[in-house]
């Protein structure tokens, strides 16, 4: 199985491998003219971006500037807004609902690291998609870690470091995340 293989399939695999590498190289193409086109020429996103995402619903906004590790695992469903800054480490599935809004800064993170620094220093991973539901807010600076579930219309305040999953209708807050009473 190739590297990128393991990395679909939710198995270790090293992400030092050339393949993954050129698909990088491919995200920063795109990302890169995401944040060099002037803005009345790029509308919601550069055209480089779009074809590279997995999917991509009506009426999408993504500020400048942006950044991705590989765009072809980012699904984003009608009327997605992110602010900018917003950075999506997509080494796993990363669904965002419709009519959700992504505040400056926010942070997505799919790879888990090795413990084993023996390990890690050969570049091995494991990927765990996010999966954010409808109409939800993510404050500014907020991160979501691997693995994590937002519930259509729940919130995020800002710089929350979100490392569980967050319930529909829930506003969680603060470092690490937790329901806010009330």
């Amino acid at each position: 199985m190739s590297e990128r293989e393991k990395m679909a399939t939710g198995a270790w695999y090293s992400c030092l491998d050339e393949e993954l590498e050129e698909m990088r190289r491919a995200a920063r193409r795109a990302v890169h003219q995401h944040v060099t086109m002037a803005p009345d020429a790029r509308g919601g996103m550069a055209p480089m971006l779009r074809d590279l995402f997995a999917s991509v619903g009506a009426g999408v906004m993504l500020e400048a500037p942006f950044h991705c590790s590989y765009g072809v695992n980012i699904s984003l469903a009608d009327r997605v807004y992110m602010n900018a800054g917003c950075v999506i480490l997509d080494t796993a599935p990363v669904r965002i609902g419709a009519h959700t809004m992504l505040g400056p800064g926010v942070h997505i993170y799919c790879a888990e690291h090795d413990h084993d620094p023996a390990r890690r220093a050969a570049g091995l991973e494991i990927a765990r998609p996010v999966t954010l539901g409808a109409n939800v807010w993510i404050g500014g600076g907020a991160i979501l870690l691997p693995g994590v579930r937002i519930g259509d219309g729940a919130i995020v305040g800002a710089g929350a470091v979100v490392t569980r999953d967050v319930a529909a209708g829930q506003t969680v807050t603060g470092t690490p995340a937790r329901a806010r009473p009330g």
